[in-house]
């Protein structure tokens, strides 16, 4: 059986029709007062024109801003992490640290430089550890090289961060920093670019040179107390590793570098080092210096953004995994051009922002304190 639907005694339409009313214009008045608007409802006219931005206003709300109390800049996160994993991968593949890309991204983006510089040495740290570790267990590693050239990073490591915090004190360390820079990214990445394409167009002809000449090893191999490092296969002196230690170290705690570009070419081009063991090995080192000098950075200068650094290392250890396995699948030549075209990539960015952005050096203040 069926009930038949019975009108409410009670229903008054003309009541509902003006509770109906009545609800739309003070919906209407609301919106108005606090500024709401919606698109097709607003009528022509300079009111109009002066509503339209309120929608471009909120969705530049909406985006996720965080503040990074050191550097004391609000950045986007998902931006700083798309940095950190891009660099990550880049350390990964090319076996090292990172920084002299990560340290100019995070300039290029208003952070300033003593802050990138104490800053990205934890990112390098985190993304190195996560690299070595990969190196290591595919046996990537040479121990031996690794401690002598630890033996000379950490006294430089010491140098450097020391020369840092004078710099900053006399306000040359900016300036010091993009010169830097400017010479090392530029000479360095050209030539491996060179190299690297000497090299391969020398595999094309079928005409392949060995990283190791027989009988053509020069003056460096010539130096006393020399050391056999197994697996490298190679019979050298201790005195020039530990002194390219010292440099990578010094550079490293100035730059915010882990000084892989400039490590690797010398380890292969000056004392013959193989690829193989190359790359892990300036991950090792990169690893131990870069943490030591987060910890005097963090203890001397108080320039470390953990902020900063955490997100950092949060894309970086991502994208080293990636990277390693990456570089494993890559041919030697190859692998020299990719990252001489990387480093001169850089350095003419680096060059080109400092010829657009003004060079404001000096500020003069009146004695009120105005400028």
């Amino acid at each position: 059986m069926r009930l038949a639907a019975v009108p409410r005694l009670d229903h008054d339409p003309i009541k509902s029709n003006r509770i109906m009313l009545w609800k739309r214009l003070s919906g209407r008045i609301f919106l108005r007062r606090t500024g709401i608007h919606f698109a097709g409802k607003c009528s022509k006219g300079p009111s109009c024109d002066r509503r339209r931005p309120a929608s471009s206003q909120i969705r530049k709300r909406t985006r996720v801003q965080l503040y990074l109390p050191i550097a004391d800049i609000p950045v986007n996160v998902f931006l700083i992490l798309a940095m950190g994993a891009a660099v990550g991968f880049v350390s990964g593949m090319f076996g090292i640290g990172g920084g002299f890309l990560m340290t100019p991204l995070l300039i290029f983006i208003g952070i300033a430089p003593a802050v990138a510089v104490a800053t990205v040495t934890s990112h390098i740290a985190a993304s190195s550890f996560s690299g070595a570790l990969s190196y290591w267990r595919k046996r990537a590693v040479d121990p031996m090289l690794a401690v002598i050239l630890l033996s000379g990073g950490i006294i430089g490591t010491v140098f450097g961060v020391s020369t840092f915090t004078r710099l900053r004190s006399l306000g040359q360390l900016d300036l010091l920093i993009a010169l830097s820079y400017l010479v090392l990214l530029s000479g360095v990445g050209a030539a491996m670019s060179w190299e690297g394409l000497r090299a391969m167009l020398r595999a094309r002809q079928g005409r392949t040179v060995p990283l190791r000449r027989s009988g053509g090893h020069g003056w460096v191999h010539g130096l006393p107390l020399k050391i056999r490092f197994k697996r490298s296969k190679i019979y050298l002196s201790a005195i020039p590793v530990i002194a390219i230690g010292l440099l990578i170290g010094f550079i490293g705690a100035i730059m915010g570098i882990g000084g892989g570009f400039i490590l690797v070419p010398l380890l292969i081009y000056l004392l013959r080092v193989p690829t193989s063991t190359v790359i892990g090995t300036s991950m090792v080192l990169t690893l131990i210096t870069m943490t030591f000098a987060t910890v005097l950075h963090a203890a001397t200068n108080h320039l470390v953004d953990a902020v900063l650094a955490l997100i950092l290392m949060t894309g970086g250890v991502t994208g080293a995994q990636f990277g390693a396995r990456a570089g494993q699948r890559i041919r030697g030549e190859h692998l020299r051009l990719l990252l001489g075209l990387l480093i001169l990539a850089v350095g003419t960015r680096f060059a080109i922002e400092l010829g657009i952005r003004p060079a404001d050096l000096y500020t003069v203040h009146d004695a009120t304190g105005g400028t």
